[in-house]
């Protein structure tokens, strides 16, 4: 029994393992570091590995203080009108590197801090120390990422802005104050997601994008760059296949989105799948008959097929459904008076050409410089049509070609 107690107190009262010993020995972060991967799996258990992530903060904040310090003995000696030449230079790069590094480290520490110890409790020993030393100076990745990315380093861009984007999203850092960012934090995230989808990291590039779009006033760029970027840099069959498949995945995850919608149905229009477009339409209107996106695809698809009058169907929703869009209704105009022009019936191509004059003012009410939609040659045919060459209303239509 003796015997026993006398094991069981050695082990519970033993010392750090020669694993984590290694690491703390080291007084240089580039090789604490390097230890901390070779010897992760031969520590004890997590309070250990927390013990030694947590070391590779101590060292990275140490960069981080001297750092800081001499931003803040320059700023006092501003404010005594010390001259711009005795200003103290100070490694940039070196205090955004090591407050990544703190950052990565600290989120790391914390998961292991976070495993119950060996009585099954939960008691992080680090967690409020790192969280707070490493907001006191987080904000400096968000300036000098802008003073990267205008140097044109995208990478470093990146890497600042994102670990500044990863902080402020881990529940490591959930208890400090995020109101002071709250009107730049999604355009950090989506500037980090554009820079990541660049680099061809789309998991991270998705990550980011989806934090930005938790922000309205940063939702419709956030969404945009994501439909960009998925259906962009495509260079063969297999990208266009799985270019599909993704936005698939996301049309299924926001099937009310129309944006997402009518960037599916380009991809499909782009594979030349009528049956596939068809199909996606006729499910979605199904479901959401008012939707602007389906409505006017399935008119442009009528019009594709030479079908004026089902164009004119379709648009004509499509045009109630988003009465500001200009360019639907210079569409709308355009089936109208091909309908005009192709029916027999006199008195029903009048109507017809009236109405495409209604359809083509609108657009030009709408869109009076034509940034958006070229409805003029369009609406001087519908006027000629209805009223012949010599009527001023055509003439006048004919000055706004």
């Amino acid at each position: 029994m003796m015997a026993m107690m006398l094991v069981a107190s050695a082990t519970a009262f033993a010392g750090d393992s020669d694993a984590l010993k290694a690491v703390m020995k080291s007084k240089n972060y580039a090789e604490a570091a390097q230890l901390v991967k070779q010897n992760i799996d031969q520590m004890a258990d997590a309070a250990e590995k927390a013990k030694a992530y947590n070391y590779l903060v101590d060292l990275a904040m140490k960069k981080v203080t001297k750092e800081t310090a001499t931003i803040a003995e320059n700023q006092i000696g501003m404010q005594m009108g010390r001259a711009a030449n005795e200003i103290v230079p100070y490694d940039t790069l070196g205090l955004a590197d090591a407050i990544c590094d703190a950052i990565c480290n600290a989120i790391e520490c914390n998961k292991y801090d976070q495993q119950p110890n060996a009585k099954g409790k939960v008691a992080p020993k680090f967690a409020e120390k790192n969280a707070q030393r490493i907001w006191a100076v987080r904000s400096h990745l968000v300036n000098i990422g802008q003073d990267q990315a205008s140097a044109g380093n995208k990478t470093a861009a990146l890497k600042y802005w994102g670990s500044f984007v990863d902080a402020g999203t881990d529940p490591l850092f959930d208890a400090q104050n995020h109101e002071t960012e709250k009107e730049y934090f999604g355009q950090v995230a989506l500037f980090s997601g554009r820079y990541a989808y660049e680099a061809k990291d789309f998991d991270r590039g998705d990550r980011y994008i989806a934090i930005a779009r938790k922000d309205a006033s940063q939702e419709k760029d956030a969404l945009a760059t994501l439909l960009y970027y998925t259906r962009t840099g495509l260079t063969n069959h297999a990208d266009s296949v799985a270019a599909t498949n993704r936005l698939r995945k996301l049309y299924e995850a926001e099937p009310e989105n129309d944006a997402i919608l009518d960037a599916l149905f380009s991809m499909l229009d782009g594979a030349k799948d009528r049956a596939a477009q068809t199909a996606l339409l006729d499910s979605h209107l199904a479901k959401f008959p008012n939707s602007f996106a389906g409505l006017a695809n399935k008119g442009l698809m009528a019009m594709a097929e030479n079908n004026a009058e089902q164009g004119a169907e379709w648009l004509r929703k499509a045009a109630a459904a988003k009465p500001d869009n200009a360019v639907i209704f210079t569409y709308l105009g355009i089936c109208l008076s091909s309908l005009a022009a192709t029916t027999e019936d006199t008195t029903k191509s009048k109507d017809f050409y009236k109405q495409a004059i209604d359809a083509f003012d609108k657009a030009k009410e709408l869109d009076p410089d034509k940034q958006m939609a070229n409805w003029g040659y369009n609406r001087y045919q519908a006027y000629y049509g209805l009223y012949g060459e010599d009527d001023p209303r055509t003439k006048a239509a004919e000055a706004d070609r």
